[in-house]
């Protein structure tokens, strides 16, 4: 398995898209945690069973930005699902020997944005 984090990262999304769970498996370490606005720090087998079934719908990722810092990936992706819509995120990845320990994402918005441009969402 290669060792550069952002091939790694960039196999992940690709895993998704192509709903490879052997590629997915690969990749991840055995001591993997995932965090995001739902979860905390749920193990690897949580992640299976709650997160990689999303897989389904997913059709595609755009990459906005993808910026590694030693062994830490940072990326900004535009993800497409089968039924047309799309949402904006951004998960910071940690790669170790050559698989990916944790991630944590930071949920964004839905495409297009509710909020007119230069405007935003009232909560009320």
């Amino acid at each position: 398995m290669q060792q550069d984090p952002t091939a790694i990262a960039r196999a992940s999304y690709q895993a998704y898209v192509e709903k490879d769970r052997a590629a997915i498996e690969a990749l991840l370490a055995d001591d993997f945690h995932f965090t995001s606005p739902l979860d905390n720090r749920i193990d690897r087998q949580t992640y299976f069973e709650r997160c990689w079934p999303t897989s389904e719908t997913m059709s595609g990722f755009e990459f906005l930005h993808v910026v590694q810092d030693g062994n830490r990936v940072f990326v900004t992706y535009e993800g497409r699902r089968s039924d047309g819509k799309r949402f904006r995120n951004t998960e910071i990845l940690t790669v170790r020997n050559g698989r990916i320990a944790d991630v944590e994402v930071y949920f964004g918005w839905t495409i297009p944005h509710p909020a007119a441009d230069g405007g935003f969402v009232n909560p009320a």
